[in-house]
């Protein structure tokens, strides 16, 4: 009879596999964040050790328009300007494209034109950002500058590249937000008479505008970060812009061209890191907004 008793309440094989799989998840999860938590106060305390240490007023750095690192001048309004407007310029293009494309293969192409289509874009997805920079460089590049004049590096070259780029992600994501719609509200809506357009507008696009407003976010965040295709074509020129066909620099590219040409624990190295800074603080900002989106697509 005890050991009847024991057979029984001695723990399984599967709570013994249950133990072990939350080991390793919590394992797991502790390292993801001990690697999250160690980057953030690295490149926190890196990033600040220009005002710390250096004693750069914060201010100058934010609003100085003078990056000469050679006199100590680290103004990064420009490059933060460049980075913004490059970003808003191609996400304010590429997002009403990504939603006629999707509108297209979900609500009027048949399906076998998904099928066909869906491989395609998550191939352009999966693209090095290299492809596109030397794309932008033989192609963009000297198509500006026949049809507009200068050299055609700028931020109208930097906007076509970063817009290549972040279009098929933007549309991979709205096609998923679309196909998330339940086809019972399509049903509806043709029960009530509704045209395929009305549909369209009236009930499909607001019911996703919650997927929608996320790839348009995820789509500028990746532009944001975006170095080496930028590099390529924007000129880098650390200059306030003035114009879409003006050599500019973004916080990025900045960084990839200086960082490699300067001593670690210098200031101008300090600067740099403190560029780094921002994009993270920056990359924090857009994903907080992914999340404001998704939420206020729950409610």
């Amino acid at each position: 009879m005890e050991d009847l008793r024991q057979r029984l309440t001695k723990p399984s094989a599967e709570s013994k596999q249950e133990v072990s799989g939350k080991i390793v998840s919590y394992l797991a999860i502790g390292l993801i964040g001990g690697l999250v938590g160690t980057i953030l106060i690295f490149l926190t305390i890196k990033g600040v050790a220009l005002f710390t240490g250096n004693h750069y007023s914060l201010w100058n750095f934010l609003t100085g328009i003078d990056w000469r690192p050679s006199h100590h001048l680290f103004g990064a309004l420009p490059m933060i300007a460049t980075s913004f407007s490059v970003t808003l310029l191609s996400g304010i293009v590429a997002l009403p494209l990504a939603l006629v494309v999707a509108i297209a293969i979900t609500e009027i192409l048949p399906s076998t034109a998904y099928k066909f289509l869906q491989p395609v874009i998550e191939l352009l997805v999966g693209i090095p950002s290299v492809v596109y920079g030397y794309v932008g460089l033989t192609l963009i590049v000297p198509f500006l500058r026949r049809f507009f004049g200068g050299t055609g590096f700028g931020i109208l070259a930097a906007t076509c590249v970063l817009f290549l780029m972040i279009l098929p992600t933007m549309t991979s994501m709205t096609i998923d937000s679309f196909k998330a719609v339940p086809k019972q509200y399509r049903n509806a809506s043709a029960g009530l008479g509704a045209t395929r357009w009305q549909t369209i507008s009236r009930v499909i696009i607001p019911s996703a505008k919650s997927g929608i407003l996320t790839a348009m976010v995820f789509g500028m965040a990746r532009a944001f970060g975006e170095a080496l295709a930028v590099q390529m074509v924007i000129g880098n020129t650390t200059v306030m812009p003035t114009g879409l066909m003006h050599s500019a620099a973004t916080l990025t590219s900045v960084l990839t061209t200086g960082i490699g040409n300067t001593v670690m624990g210098t200031i101008s190295n300090n600067a740099l890191w403190s560029l780094a800074l921002i994009l993270l603080v920056m990359s924090l900002a857009f994903n907080l907004l992914m999340r404001l989106a998704s939420k206020k697509g729950v409610k």
